[in-house]
Order: structure tokens, then C-alpha cells, then sequence
């Protein structure tokens, strides 16, 4: 009898969802729009910020956060990678965990940097709007208070016309801010996810031996 049991308990061992799911692509398990929206906003962040630096070679990394965009293009491209990994519960291949492993650390990286961009553009584009900008030959110099004398002064080469410096370089850390902010959620939704299926999705099964008749259910 106790042997008779054994083997229905492997039998629906056996008969658990990993045959079923082996057969079934990513899609299911992992929300490829999360993949999408980072690396379109990744793309985005970058682009915007090669705009801002073809405005004035003067202008800073942290002013041009083309490297925020870049991070974001490698987190969906191991999104990507994780979304073709052939799904296995319990994280049975070696190549899916480190994938979601890999997959959670750099969405809260890229949350993290996604919020230092923020606060940086939204330091500039509080700056740049108060700016009193005058023309010098090839170059724009301007200064936070044009009456005071002591006042900071900013010198951005190569600008011919300083509306590209109170306008449109703005306007460009406004996009900056709206941007990252979008990408700060989708990282935050990524690593929601990932810690979610890990520690909130399991199989549950019988164990070998067990007379119950109960199959395999994902709770």
C-alpha cells in the first residue's frame, strides 16, 4: 500500500506545471511591456541628453545624464534576455536565477540613478529659468542676478544665440525630469515584479508519499 502510494505521489510530482510551462514562452511570466517602456525611455533619456550637449560643449555630466539612459538599455536588455529564458518554477536553471537576480539589482540601481537625475535637472532647470544671459562673441555668459556684481557667473561656449541657453536647454530639463520620473516607476514596477514571483509566487505540490489526491496548484 505504502509503495502503491509512493508512485501516485511521484506520478503527479511529475504531472506539475514545469512540463507545461517549459512549453510556453516568456510572455506569460514576464511583462514584456516593462522591457519595452525602459528601453524606449532609456533611448529617450540618451537622445535628449546628446541634445543638450550639442547646445554647449560646457555643460556637465550631471547636466547631461546620457549615462541614466544607457543603464536603462542594459536593465531591458536582460529583460529581454529574461523574457526569451524558457520558464522553469522554483528556479530550477542556473541561467534564470541569475537572470532575475541580475534583472531586480539593476532595476533598483536604475531606480536609484533615475531619482539623482530628477533632482539634479530639476536643480538645473530651477537654475537656468532665473539666468540673465548676455552674448560675448562666440560664447553666452550669465549670471544668476544681473545687478549683483559678486553674483555666479556661467559661461557656456560655442552658444551664438543665448535663447538656447534660457529656452530651449529649459525646456530640455523639463523633458529631463518628466522622463526619469516616468523611468524611477517602470524600474520600481520591474523590481516589484521580480521580488514579487520570488518571494510571493510559489508551487506548492504533494510531497512523495502523500495519500492525499490534491494535484499541484500555484498559490
Amino acid at each position: 500500500m505504502g509503495q502503491k502510494d509512493k508512485k501516485e505521489g511521484k506520478k503527479r510530482r511529475d504531472e506539475s506545471p514545469a512540463p507545461d510551462d517549459i512549453k510556453k514562452c516568456r510572455f506569460c511570466r514576464f511583462p514584456l511591456l516593462v522591457a519595452l517602456l525602459q528601453l524606449l525611455l532609456g533611448v529617450s533619456v540618451t537622445a535628449v541628453a546628446f541634445l543638450m550637449l550639442a547646445i554647449s560643449p560646457s555643460l556637465l555630466a550631471r547636466e547631461t545624464p546620457h549615462w541614466a539612459g544607457i543603464i536603462l538599455c542594459l536593465v531591458s536588455i536582460v529583460g529581454f534576455i529574461l523574457y526569451c529564458t524558457t520558464y522553469l518554477p522554483d528556479e530550477r536553471t542556473s541561467m534564470q536565477f541569475i537572470g532575475k537576480l541580475l534583472y531586480f539589482i539593476l532595476c533598483t540601481i536604475g531606480l536609484v540613478i533615475s531619482v539623482l537625475v530628477v533632482a539634479f535637472a530639476g536643480h538645473h532647470y530651477n537654475q537656468t529659468s532665473s539666468l540673465s544671459c548676455e552674448q560675448d562673441g562666440d560664447d553666452c555668459v550669465c549670471k544668476l542676478d544681473k545687478t549683483d556684481p559678486i553674483a555666479r557667473t556661467f559661461t557656456y561656449k560655442g552658444v551664438s544665440d543665448c535663447g538656447e541657453i534660457t529656452e530651449t536647454l529649459t525646456l530640455y530639463f523639463l523633458i529631463q525630469i518628466v522622463l526619469n520620473l516616468v523611468q524611477a516607476l517602470v524600474c520600481a514596477v520591474g523590481a516589484f515584479i521580480m521580488w514579487k514571483h520570488r518571494y510571493q509566487v510559489f508551487f506548492a505540490g504533494l510531497q512523495i508519499g502523500s495519500p492525499s489526491s490534491q494535484q499541484w496548484q500555484k498559490v
